[in-house]
């Protein structure tokens, strides 16, 4: 015998004992005695011998193992040790549930003697045992067997056992075990989770499983221990005595719920996980980890908002610095600009002396300020009197003629008609221009005739309480058109000797500034421009192109350089060709754009002409793009030439080299040529011009920003297109010098040496004679009076209208911009103050700083 296991065991017997040798399976008859106590034999092999100890008669102690085979005796001195049986004195918890399964905690002596202990319960007449786990000498755990009794009848009931007990090897007085009244509860029971087996859920929702015996009512902290599982995760429980309450894990799509306690499984059903929240767990935590942050943030930058107040001054002086560097470069970009321009006036006015100004004669002026709009008006014509009724009339036009030169009639007459209430506003300007122009050899007369009038409307204007200033500000009355009309016949010759040099110098700046950036032939809009309303406000990539253009008069003469851009329309191009080739010549005895054709050559018989519409026009959806030189591809220093429309011809022979973009359409077929009138809205103005056979919408750089179906991005939002603001202000920069002598020269006291004309003067005493008569002492209104009567009457009306002066063609870009100019104008001989902020019109804001200086001539 080499060894034995284990090498103690209880009084009671009853331990498993296994003997280890060697050869032991020789022999027939096998004893095995621990002291004089026989072993029963269990089994037996060639190395080892197992059998069940005996109770022990000489009570605990060590005693020899001996083993003889037949009548040989094993060599060997072994021990065996009895030790007291175990003794157990408490069990927790004393109840179970029906299926039993729940751990009991028992407490005694020796327990870890016993081999294999195992828990018994017996109960009408069914016995069940269940395993326990040695955990030290004072210390098992069991699981509670179950009932095995038919038990449906009183399923609600409680159970009290009629045994329970250990099985602890042999030690039989632990088999009842009496001393307590083990009892057991009804199986916990977990309704359906819904009527269709599945149950919908949000997720973080939590899933609450209802029913009833869920906490047994059993004296003591101990609880059953419940597991319940989504699909095969475990969730976090909250117990009460009618529900499950399930905090689910992190789970979407459908899973099946199952509910282990004790050795009961339940599954009340699925549970199916919606994923459309939008405020998942991971979301929520997120939410609450980023307002965490941010508290922390706050409460940083509270307590260090003390110790930055030092910073915040270093940043304010940072972006002072930055905003003189934005001021710098904008100073800067007007400065270049106006060298630029400045270079390209002096070449327009180096050959162009006060005699080379293209002033309109007497009469084509005073009809275009009497009869605006009206070329050929009857009072230019001789009198044609259809039939023979010649005579009668010419007469009664005589006798017509000394009532008008009879004071009482001609005042009588005015009153009269302005005393009809059909008599329109268009009648009474109409009336007074027809009277000034019979009058104009009688100007004394007609000088007195106004005064009468004027008194007349001054008294009527007090009387109806009208405020003082709103008199002569509209054209409500004969006498003030009278008034705009007298001094159109006594400014003449002011505005021929000085005032019309500066204006045409103006009007010349502002076109060659505005054609050195693109315009929008279609909607007017330019990117140097002094209106707002008029400004391209999006990035427009163009570049100054020189064209040698072939002189019209005659071929074998050098070629005339031409500054055009590549982004400019054929119509534009040939605008401006004109405009190099007879820049000396008034605007009515040039040819008209419209009657030329632009041709592009290319050697002595290369010749293409080029259109703004033809079948190379590129169309995308209802939009049509009118055709600019870059559609063609033209470069730099190309050979054009502009001859007339009958003229006009192309030839392309196969060895010309015009790019692809125009030779890929075959040469055989002419190009569409589109005969236009003089007011042609591609040149003259600005609109957007659907073709109305198909609906298309023709655009050039911009598409019309009133329709809708542009794509976005096409036209800036109005907070980024908001930058290109400052484009109004370079433009400014650069015509402020002819700003400034203009209204120099229109305020001025003395004009070349000469003083201001004697008509503005007798206005003004005859004003003041008016306020002192009817007690108006305020300053304000006699300045008002004076202001609405010169430069709102007259003024204005020739700063926004120098076609009327001149005779040149004015574009609506250029247009805009005088309308800026003469409100400015209007804003300096105002006595009111401008309360200016973020929200005035730009117009205002742009010469904000120049009108106080203006006032101090206006003053003067």
């Amino acid at each position: 015998m080499l060894a034995l296991t284990p090498g103690r065991g209880p009084e009671s017997g009853g331990t498993k004992v296994t003997i280890v040798g060697e050869n032991l399976s020789a022999g027939s008859i096998v004893s095995v005695y621990f002291g004089n106590q026989t072993c029963e034999l269990y089994r037996r092999s060639m190395s080892e011998i197992v059998c069940f100890a005996a109770p022990s008669l000489m009570g605990a102690g060590p005693v020899q193992v001996s083993l003889s085979i037949d009548r040989a005796k094993a060599p060997g001195s072994l021990t065996f040790e009895y030790i007291e049986d175990p003794t157990v004195q408490s069990i927790e918890p004393l109840w179970s549930i029906a299926s039993g399964h729940t751990t009991l905690t028992v407490t005694g002596t020796n327990l870890d003697v016993v081999q294999e202990p195992r828990v018994r319960v017996k109960y009408a007449g069914h016995e069940s045992v269940n395993v326990c786990k040695v955990l030290n000498t004072t210390t098992i755990s069991c699981f509670a067997p179950s009932l095995k009794a038919d038990y449906t009848a009183h399923q609600e009931a409680i159970k009290h056992v009629d045994e329970f007990g250990f099985v602890f090897n042999n030690v039989q007085a632990l088999l009842t075990y009496n001393n307590t009244g083990f009892v057991y509860y009804p199986n916990p029971y977990l309704e359906p989770l819904s009527l269709s087996g599945v149950l919908e859920q949000k997720p973080g929702a939590p899933i609450i499983l209802k029913g009833r015996n869920l906490v047994p009512s059993a004296s003591g902290g101990a609880r059953l221990n419940y597991t319940v599982l989504i699909g095969d995760t475990p969730c976090s429980l909250t117990v009460s005595d009618t529900q499950l309450l399930c905090e689910p894990p992190n789970l979407t799509g459908q899973h099946k719920v199952l509910v282990q306690v004790g050795g009961l499984h339940i599954s009340p059903g699925e549970v199916h996980i919606q994923s459309d929240s939008l405020l998942t767990m991971p979301a929520i935590l997120s939410i609450a980890a980023g307002g965490g942050l941010l508290l922390i943030i706050v409460v940083i930058v509270l307590l260090a908002y003390r110790r930055k107040s030092h910073e915040n001054d270093l940043t304010l002086k940072r972006l002072q610095m930055q905003m003189d560097n934005l001021e710098s470069r904008v100073a800067l970009e007007c400065k270049e600009a106006f060298a630029e321009l400045q270079t390209d006036i002096n070449e327009l006015t180096s050959d162009l002396d006060r005699a080379g100004i293209p002033f309109l004669d007497y009469r084509t002026y005073a009809m275009r300020v009497l009869f605006p709009g009206i070329d050929d008006h009857p009072v230019l014509r001789e009198l044609e009197v259809p039939g023979s009724g010649q005579a009668n009339v010419e007469k009664a036009l005589k006798q017509f003629a000394q009532l008008v030169n009879n004071k009482v009639f001609l005042l009588t007459f005015i009153r009269t008609l302005e005393t009809q209430r059909s008599f329109s506003m268009r009648d009474r300007g109409y009336v007074a221009s027809l009277i000034m122009t019979s009058l104009q050899g009688r100007l004394e007369y007609a000088t007195d005739i106004l005064k009468h009038l004027l008194s007349d409307l001054i008294e009527r204007n007090l009387e109806s309480k009208n405020h003082p200033k709103l008199l002569l500000r509209r054209t409500e009355s004969v006498a003030e058109k009278m008034l705009t009309n007298w001094f159109a016949f006594l400014l003449h010759k002011f505005l021929k000797e000085c005032a019309g040099e500066p204006l045409f110098m103006l009007f010349c700046a502002i076109k060659q500034q505005m054609e050195k950036g693109p315009i929008d032939s279609i909607t007017g809009e330019a990117r140097y421009s002094l209106s707002e309303d008029k400004l391209i406000r999006q990035q427009i990539e163009y570049k100054t192109l020189t064209l040698s253009c072939v002189n019209p008069d005659n071929e074998n003469s050098p070629e005339i350089p031409v500054k055009v851009l590549n982004c400019d329309t054929i119509t534009q191009v040939k605008e401006k060709i004109l405009d190099a080739v007879y820049k000396n010549m008034p605007y009515s005895s040039r040819p008209r754009a419209t009657d030329m054709d632009l041709e592009w050559r290319q050697g002595r018989t290369a010749r293409v002409v080029l259109q703004d519409e033809d079948i190379t026009t590129k169309i995308e959806g209802d939009w049509k793009r009118l055709n600019t030189l870059m559609h063609y591809q033209v470069s730099d220093r190309c050979v054009v030439a502009l001859v007339p429309k009958q003229m006009s011809s192309f030839i392309i022979p196969s060895s010309a080299s015009f790019p692809r973009s125009i030779s890929r359409y075959g040469m055989d077929v002419p190009f569409r040529s589109t005969p236009t009138s003089p007011d042609s809205p591609h040149s003259r103005v600005p609109m957007l011009t659907p073709d109305l056979e198909s609906g298309v919408k023709i655009w050039h750089l911009v598409k019309n920003h009133d329709h809708g179906d542009q794509k976005e991005g096409e036209r800036g939002s109005k907070m980024v297109s908001e930058i290109y603001l400052t484009r109004l202000l370079a433009t400014k920069g650069t015509l402020q010098k002819f700003v400034d002598d203009l209204f120099e020269t229109l305020f001025s006291t003395v004009c070349r040496g000469t003083a201001l004309p004697l008509a503005i003067k007798y206005m003004f005493d005859f004003l003041d004679e008016q306020a002192d008569r009817h007690g108006i002492h305020d300053m304000d209104v006699r300045h008002t009076w004076k202001s609405n009567c010169l430069p709102l009457r007259f003024w204005v009306n020739v700063i926004k209208n120098p076609q009327f002066v001149f005779d040149i063609h004015k574009s609506s870009i250029t247009d805009a911009c005088l309308s800026v100019v003469a409100q400015t104008f209007m804003d300096s001989c105002s006595t009111s103050e401008h309360r200016l902020g973020k929200d005035s019109p730009s117009t205002k804001l742009l010469y904000a700083k120049d009108i106080p200086h203006y006032k101090s001539w206006v003053e003067r």
